[in-house]
């Protein structure tokens, strides 16, 4: 039996012009990082959402020391099944990300509109 690939539509990426920052060596050596976190949004709470993604909280990632980039995908057979796919230049500046006020403040917001979420951290080796 084949597996099926699960089809994806990307909404929204920011950050592109410090994509070049995946050089391990012109980062002195620091480990770039990719999380993937996977929502399952509230159905009919997709656009909100989308727009907290949009106005606030990749705005708010994008002022993080040691931050990349950042996307944010629907899945195409789920339209309220979503992945952000985050990169930092190391696991400390992600958790800096995460421990930040911008990150506490906005985190109950983007909660209420999922029931569920799910986080695969990937170290990038190319």
């Amino acid at each position: 039996m084949q597996a099926r690939r699960r089809k994806c539509s990307h909404l929204l990426a920011t950050g592109s012009a410090k994509w070049a920052a995946n050089n391990r060596a012109a980062r002195g050596g620091d480990q770039l990082i990719e999380r993937h976190v996977t929502f399952e949004v509230v159905p009919g709470r997709e656009s909100a959402f989308e727009d907290l993604f949009r106005t606030r909280y990749s705005k708010a990632m994008g002022r993080q020391p040691g931050f990349v980039s950042v996307g944010l995908l629907r899945e195409s057979e789920q339209p309220s099944r979503y992945q952000m796919v985050i990169r930092f230049e190391s696991l400390e500046t992600a958790a800096a990300w995460r421990d930040s006020p911008e990150h506490r403040e906005l985190s109950p917001v983007l909660k209420a509109l999922y029931s569920g979420s799910s986080v695969v951290v990937y170290e990038v080796i190319a």
